[in-house]
């Protein structure tokens, strides 16, 4: 029997870590997918894996780099010209760096901040639009515990996650009289290949990460909910509780020791 048609997520970052779960949530509830994420190889490898094991109807895959300029209203312009309406959006794609700000070379900041930024804004603008006309639609933005916490080492990817943290909640408010909602989702350092491609995998982070599935789990259920925040565990939790009442000077201080080397391996 053909399922029901629930509308069509498009998914950033959908080939791997909390995306990549995120991405076979939806597909279990028989969303119609677009896939999104730089490796053409990974994305039609998920798209048969979902084929298979789940009763997708519509499964479509757009490889692009969305760090390059203007990729992401190339993405738009191919779901128009397909005839696709996405009813939600999924901005999971993102990037960082592990390092001293003045030893990271100016390009990879560029690439961090053209993807966990730029593409971000672009994208949520193109599609939000179509949303509104329609007055329905769901947006979930991922955000992190490093929203709160001014990162030493981490330094522009935190705050890349603080400017997601703070759209999010705006765009909450202009949108609070529609049928449209969007949810942050807040986890802590997650067992992904972030890690891998930011150096941090021999941090005090990295030794202390979280399951991607369960992180993923509970940033999609808060999103069907229409939740404006979800924070991944109640560590995280209390983490960003106390970020926002401490000096920033001492949230710095107590961010920097999971960027240290974990001396206990």
């Amino acid at each position: 029997m053909e399922s029901v048609n629930k509308g069509t997520a498009l998914i950033t970052g959908a080939s791997s870590g909390i995306g990549y779960h995120l991405t076979r949530l939806f597909a279990k509830d028989g969303y119609d997918l677009v896939l999104v994420a730089r490796t053409a190889e990974n994305l039609s490898r998920l798209s048969e894996e979902l084929a298979s094991e789940f009763s997708t109807r519509r499964i479509t895959v757009v490889p692009k780099d969305l760090s390059i300029p203007n990729a992401a209203a190339e993405v738009y312009q191919e779901t128009k010209k397909q005839g696709i309406d996405v009813n939600i959006l999924v901005n999971d794609a993102g990037i960082g760096q592990r390092g001293f700000f003045w030893d990271i070379d100016f390009s990879k900041y560029q690439e961090i901040i053209n993807l966990n930024i730029l593409a971000v804004v672009q994208l949520t603008q193109l599609y939000l639009n179509d949303m509104r006309e329609r007055n329905e639609g769901r947006i979930l933005n991922l955000a992190s515990i490093a929203a709160y916490q001014p990162t030493p080492m981490l330094a522009v990817y935190a705050a890349s996650k603080a400017f997601i943290l703070s759209l999010s909640d705006a765009l909450i408010n202009e949108l609070k009289d529609t049928n449209i909602t969007v949810t942050s989702l807040i986890p802590g350092p997650t067992d992904t290949d972030f890690f891998n491609k930011a150096d941090m995998e021999h941090t005090v982070a990295a030794s202390m990460a979280d399951d991607a599935e369960k992180v993923a789990k509970e940033g999609y259920e808060a999103l069907m909910k229409g939740e404006h925040h979800v924070v991944a565990t109640a560590k995280v939790g209390a983490q960003a509780a106390i970020s926002t009442v401490m000096p920033n000077e001492l949230v710095s201080k107590m961010a920097r020791k999971y960027m240290e080397e974990d001396k206990s391996k």
